[in-house]
């Protein structure tokens, strides 16, 4: 019977031990924390996430997209509330079905780990962390969290799905000539709610990604299906404003008051909130290699973990899962050809997508507000709309395509050069011409 241990049970971890075990794979997997479907967790008050087509093909693959997206709420666009003047949205997309989900990270979870309970293949052991694997003897050492005894488990091939702050990628760190960079943001992040109108409805449009860009920093909005909302404010850790500053409710409240005022009636708890939740940070890791021979391989947020401004790292680690079972299925648990094969497909695409949501924090905090970048957005759906197939925006080939990451980073830098020249030259769409826009696009230059 071919084997497979996983470390970690979360999003990537759960689909994947799903996909191996419909491919008669023996999948054990070790989770750090209890079984989240046992846990009474409110709905809507998980993270959000953005689940887009890559992670849906995924889901797809196992028959889940159906299921997921009937718990999903569509957003349309961008919805832009500036200090003063009125709102606005921006459309993601020129069609209909071009649209992002707001998806809960527990439901989704409860949903992939229901669906792997029904395989005979896999068995899930919760509140069991990886605490150390020695590559030599090709042994995790696992210590059950409930008991506080470790022991050591055989596992001839380990897969690494165990997050950013993987404990066997550190592990290869020690055991092999690993290159390793993890670059933090000067800004962290805390999550304050909008809860539900008296009479049960949204206090705003719900199928919308709320932004309010201020230049530097921002605040976001994404729906619940309990008709909440779930803010989240990403400010740097320190300066003029930045999270060191607040030390009072009073404070927190003036600056709120002055910079996001039409969300202050909206955050029922707005002191309280900021001083109880946790401020978070945001990392990009960057690793090279992600596996030794065919023995342990990393995949997900362990081997290239993002941050959150295209709404990609669970769509990623989603195509990580699919790309390695096609390659399964092409060369079986030949996985000293299957690793290598997987590094060498995702590595290019990974980094580039690492650099593109970067690049996204900008556009939102900053770009997203300037009235040329809507005349952006609405010069891309008139050249999808009139050249399609031979014209895709680079947001389009992220979240609409299937597009490699690497092609959209390097096709989306020239388009945003010409796009961005073009659209500071007019004030309405009427003033550009498309055709030559297009013929600029088609030159590059």
């Amino acid at each position: 019977m071919r084997e497979v241990t996983l470390v970690g049970g979360g999003l990537s971890g759960a689909l994947l031990a799903l996909m191996l075990a419909r491919r008669g794979v023996k999948v054990t997997v070790y989770e750090r924390r209890a079984d989240v479907r046992a846990e009474q967790i409110e709905e809507g008050r998980s993270i959000n996430l953005a689940l887009s087509v890559r992670g849906i093909h995924a889901l797809n693959r196992v028959g889940l997209d159906t299921e997921v997206l009937a718990r999903a709420i569509p957003m349309r666009g961008r919805y832009i509330h500036p200090v003063t003047g009125s709102c606005s949205l921006i459309p993601y997309g020129r069609t209909a079905d071009e649209v992002i989900h707001s998806v809960g990270r527990r439901g989704l979870n409860v949903q992939l780990l229901d669906a792997l309970a029904r395989e005979k293949n896999a068995t899930v052991h919760f509140q069991h962390r990886c605490t150390n694997y020695n590559l030599r003897t090709q042994t995790p050492t696992v210590r059950d969290e409930s008991s506080g005894r470790e022991f050591g488990v055989e596992a001839p091939v380990v897969i690494g799905t165990d997050g950013a702050a993987s404990a066997v990628r550190l592990a290869l760190m020690q055991s092999t000539r690993m290159n390793y960079a993890q670059e933090y943001l000067d800004h962290g992040y805390k999550e304050l709610t909008i809860p539900p109108a008296p009479d049960g409805t949204f206090r705003m449009e719900p199928n919308a990604l709320h932004i309010w860009p201020r230049g530097g920093y921002m605040m976001i909005a994404l729906p619940n299906l309990d008709r909440s909302f779930t803010c989240t404010l990403f400010l740097p850790h320190r300066g003029e404003p930045g999270f060191d500053q607040f030390s009072t409710p009073d404070a927190v409240t003036s600056f709120f008051t002055r910079t996001f005022p039409d969300a202050v009636p909206l955050i029922a708890d707005l002191p309280g909130e900021f001083f109880r939740n946790p401020t978070g940070g945001l990392v990009t890791v960057r690793c090279s290699q992600w596996y030794s021979e065919g023995r342990v391989l990393l995949l997900g947020d362990a081997a290239h973990a993002i941050v959150p401004f295209f709404g990609q790292g669970m769509n990623c680690a989603f195509e990580d899962c699919e790309v390695l079972a096609d390659l399964f299925d092409e060369h079986g648990e030949n996985w000293d050809e299957v690793f290598p094969r997987f590094f060498a497909s995702r590595k290019p695409n990974t980094d580039a997508i690492a650099q593109l949501a970067l690049d996204n924090f900008i556009e939102m905090r900053d770009t997203s507000a300037d009235p040329h970048f809507a005349l952006k957005r609405q010069l891309e759906h008139k050249l999808e709309e009139r050249y399609p197939g031979q014209f895709v925006s680079k947001y389009g080939m992220v979240s609409f395509h299937r597009t490699p990451y690497r092609d959209a980073l390097e096709r989306g830098r020239v388009q945003d050069r010409i796009l961005m020249d073009v659209c500071a030259r007019a004030n309405a769409l009427a003033e550009i011409d498309i055709a030559a826009a297009f013929a600029r696009l088609r030159a590059g230059a």
